[in-house]
């Protein structure tokens, strides 16, 4: 249930009209990211996928690395992956079965109104247990939440942060 209400809520968002959006012309009065955290067996890793609103992504690390930034059109692309990453590290951190584990930044891409960026994790062999502590976007907006959907052996789990709430666990 709680999952198809976040599905049904994160595909309405565009619909909204209460405030401007730069690249859609639309809005969003909710501030909402997700967090996709997936088990690959196969090649032992885990894939984390994380999707934030483009606006909401520039504003923050705008205010985070104290620069213009532009992440659809950058001028020095280098430049923008390091502060993406910064930013995420920072503000994401990972335990697989109670260890801390290091995210490696792979990229990001812009999807409709959002940015996915994308990280891995390697050696991971099992991932029975999953903790993070996050606070993405919190410094940008109060009333931001995290979505969290976390995949291993065919079974999903979701979570919800709330600011100023920084922890799950399963």
């Amino acid at each position: 249930m709680f999952k198809g209400y976040i599905i049904l809520l994160i595909s309405i968002l565009p619909y909204f009209n209460k405030a401007e959006h730069k690249y859609t012309n639309s809005v969003h009065p909710f501030y909402v990211s997700v967090v996709e955290i997936n088990h690959n067996a196969k090649e032992q890793t885990a894939e984390i996928s994380i999707r934030i609103f483009t606006e909401d992504l520039e504003a923050t690390l705008r205010k985070y690395g104290n620069t213009k930034i532009d992440l659809l059109h950058p001028t020095n692309k280098a430049a923008v992956d390091k502060l993406l990453n910064d930013y995420i590290q920072h503000k994401l951190q990972i335990k697989i079965d109670r260890k801390p584990v290091n995210m490696q930044y792979i990229g990001y891409e812009q999807q409709l109104e959002s940015i996915w960026t994308y990280f891995e994790i390697k050696e991971v062999p099992n991932m029975y247990k999953v903790s993070a502590t996050c606070s993405l976007l919190y410094d940008y907006q109060n009333k931001q939440s995290n979505i969290f959907h976390i995949k291993a052996y065919g079974k999903e789990q979701s979570f919800k942060l709330e600011y100023p709430n920084t922890s799950i666990s399963n």
